[in-house]
């Protein structure tokens, strides 16, 4: 009989409920928000769905992150590998080659001057890094912080891991990815607070034809630009634009669907569980994640702001031709980003159509994130 209790004692303990404390049932309950935001109002569910999930396994079964280091057999948790790809940048630049192959870069050549937007809506990461060294976070960590203004993760990820910043790094990607899943919650306010209902309704003219040879040539050129300028964004813009010359050059069409279905997809499953599972309750809820959620927001505000700011200067120069929305678009989320523009226009006029004018500033933030994450590297000498 005592063998039996002893028996059943040990089975109950080796159950989760021993082990769990308040903080971890708090980011469990978090965890099925994020759940529920994914799966019954559709926020980004490739995004939201790995991440919330990841946060539900490490909360209830922690060592699923434990390192190779602390193991007693040497081998580290499952999602431990995964996160390792992150440190290692490899997830990051894989993800850019399939947004690269994703991804027609023909309104950003068609419209140059949408390169200005995307610049302009990059105002917000450098708000962020002063308002984080005020906050007193160092140099290094509040340029990794202020990267989540341009709503862009693999960036957020790849900036933290180069300037040596892997205890902030979860915080950061799941800061970085909630307000890309957000973005049609947080703009439209920001979109309408700066613009007025005529400037909203404006409809823009079709955009010209672009040749083959022009984007062909487009993404060799940028790398050659941009890698030149600042070689340690190579990895990020380097893919990028290796991912869209596989799909402009017309000759690799097997490499195209690889790299913007299952590789991508394979991609987002292993970056999406490991982000969330950097969310363990002990690392993730103290003061210092609390401080990058609220700095994450007002990058992302400000960025969205000053790209719909810049958007009405454009307007006003070009005599009414530039519809303001399209400036939002400017933070790189895409096409996240570019579907709330054309969707705010839509509402103040059903006929406007404004998705693929507001794809270039859309692409220019890819681009302009990912030179802001060069420059800071190249601030620290990294």
């Amino acid at each position: 009989m005592s063998y039996v209790t002893e028996t059943l004692s040990n089975l109950l303990h080796q159950t989760a409920f021993f082990g769990l404390t308040g903080g971890n049932y708090f980011m469990i309950l978090v965890a099925l928000v994020f759940l529920y935001l994914a799966i019954r109002h559709g926020f980004e569910p490739l995004l939201l769905v790995p991440i919330a999930f990841g946060m539900l396994l490490v909360n209830i079964y922690p060592d699923i992150m434990m390192r190779i280091e602390d193991s007693s057999n040497g081998v580290g948790g499952l999602l431990h590998y995964f996160y390792l790809l992150d440190e290692w940048s490899i997830l990051p630049s894989l993800i850019f080659m399939g947004v690269g192959a994703m991804t027609d870069f023909g309104p950003l050549i068609a419209n140059p001057k949408s390169f200005l937007l995307g610049a302009a809506a990059q105002f917000g990461i450098y708000i962020a890094y002063f308002l984080a060294i005020f906050m007193g976070f160092s140099g290094k960590a509040a340029a990794a912080i202020s990267i989540i203004g341009g709503a862009d993760g693999p960036t957020s990820i790849f900036l933290a891991g180069k300037l040596g910043q892997g205890a902030l790094m979860g915080p950061i990607a799941v800061a970085a990815y909630s307000y890309m899943s957000l973005v049609p919650i947080i703009q439209p306010p920001i979109m309408k607070l700066f613009t007025t209902e005529e400037e909203r309704r404006i409809k823009m003219e079709q955009l010209r034809p672009v040749s083959k040879l022009e984007k062909i040539l487009f993404p060799i050129v940028i790398t050659i630009v941009v890698c030149l300028i600042l070689p340690t964004t190579a990895p990020l813009v380097g893919m990028l634009m290796l991912g869209n010359l596989f799909r402009e050059s017309g000759v690799v069409g097997q490499l195209t669907e690889t790299a913007s279905n299952a590789l991508m997809y394979i991609v987002v499953i292993l970056l999406g569980t490991s982000v969330g599972a950097s969310t363990s309750a002990e690392n993730f809820l103290n003061m210092d994640t609390l401080k990058i959620v609220l700095l994450g927001l007002v990058a992302f505000a400000f960025g969205t702001m000053a790209g719909v700011l810049f958007g009405k200067i454009m307007c006003k120069v070009t005599k009414g031709k530039v519809n303001p929305l399209i400036g939002s678009a400017g933070v790189s989320a895409v096409p996240m980003a570019a579907r709330v523009s054309q969707k705010v226009g839509a509402e103040a006029d059903s006929t406007n159509f404004l998705l693929m004018h507001a794809m270039g500033p859309n692409v220019a933030g890819v681009i302009g994130t990912a030179v802001a994450a060069g420059t800071f590297m190249a601030i620290f000498g990294v």
